[in-house]
């Protein structure tokens, strides 16, 4: 089995709000919920964006929660800004999921977006705020590229 074969999300794609805040998911990540996990997404807000997993990897992360203290104010603020945004996403008919308005103003994400594959998760970007991250990671990449070699990548 090759690194292809494994489940995950790849790649970047461009897509656009409905006026309800309904976003079409791209069929190459439909794809790998439906083959390899539940077909919906829990999605919450994150580092400026929004990032969408599947319950199953979802599960995993609240297993690993419930382990934090519950008087550490820095796990504190992490279960309350991360965990308590989380909302589940169910797909229509038509392959698209609401995006709860909540979610999306605080990602601040209006029409156009980018979604981009993290592996077990993809992250879902304003377009402009995703311009400017990726300015701001090509101004670090030094510094980012000398951690990740740290790691043996």
């Amino acid at each position: 089995m090759g690194i292809l074969d494994t489940p995950g999300f790849r790649g970047r794609s461009a897509a656009r709000l409905d006026a309800k805040g309904r976003l079409r998911v791209p069929t190459k990540y439909r794809e790998v919920l439906q083959q390899h996990y539940t077909d919906a997404l829990i999605v919450s807000q994150h580092s400026g964006c929004l990032v969408a997993y599947p319950p199953e990897k979802w599960d995993e992360i609240e297993a690993k929660a419930l382990h934090l203290s519950q008087v550490n104010s820095d796990h504190r603020s992490f279960v309350r800004g991360f965990i308590s945004g989380a909302e589940k996403c169910e797909f229509d008919n038509q392959g698209r999921i609401l995006i709860p308005p909540l979610l999306r103003e605080e990602a601040h994400i209006d029409q156009e977006v980018i979604l981009a594959g993290m592996l077990a998760n993809f992250e879902i970007w304003d377009k402009g705020a995703w311009v400017q991250q990726l300015e701001q990671d090509k101004q670090n990449e030094r510094k980012i590229m000398e951690a990740i070699s740290l790691t043996g990548l």
